[in-house]
């Protein structure tokens, strides 16, 4: 593509991760190179990064970019705990980093973007280039999200074998008297 020609699919993905510009996404996983195609979606999402070798799923989890990181993680094949060169951060790091950022008052929305990334298999134990997890990040104050980090080390150090807390409602085992 010509620099005449506008951005590039690259700067425009990039673009749609800041600015959580999901029509943008979609429009460009449909169009070249992809073609709505899987293959080609996850080479285009593993391989276009900034300057700094930030990927789509960093600067998504950076900007606190929910429904564009909804739209990724949703992709065959995307690399969900890869590093970039800067800092050696995983999208995990940045997102935390993120809800760092927020007021105390929206550290929920934070949380989320935590989450989807926790619920989507990125692993909470790999180390930064200062030798710092996800968890190592968290505001002191903020400790529902520390608890989220914890849940997500212990479930990914037990191979996924541990059992919830929550109750398991009206179609789970119950009593057998009533």
């Amino acid at each position: 593509m010509a620099s005449d020609d506008g951005a590039s699919p690259r700067e425009l993905l990039l673009e749609a991760c800041r600015r959580n510009n999901t029509d943008l996404l979609s429009s460009l996983l449909q169009s070249e190179p992809c073609n709505n195609k899987p293959e080609p979606i996850a080479h285009f999402l593993n391989t276009s990064t900034d300057a700094l070798g930030a990927s789509a799923l960093h600067i998504a989890a950076q900007y606190g970019s929910y429904e564009v990181l909804d739209m990724i993680l949703d992709q065959e094949g995307v690399e969900i705990d890869g590093l970039e060169r800067r800092d050696g951060d995983t999208c995990l790091h940045k997102a935390v980093r993120y809800c760092n950022d927020q007021a105390q008052s929206e550290w929920e929305d934070g949380k989320a973007v935590v989450e989807i990334l926790v619920d989507a298999g990125c692993d909470p134990r790999i180390r930064n280039k200062a030798k710092l997890r996800p968890i190592d990040l968290v505001d002191p104050r903020n400790q529902e999200l520390r608890t989220v980090l914890q849940r997500a080390e212990m479930q990914t150090t037990m191979g996924g074998d541990t059992v919830e807390d929550e109750d398991e409602g009206p179609n789970g085992p119950g009593s057998e008297s009533d």
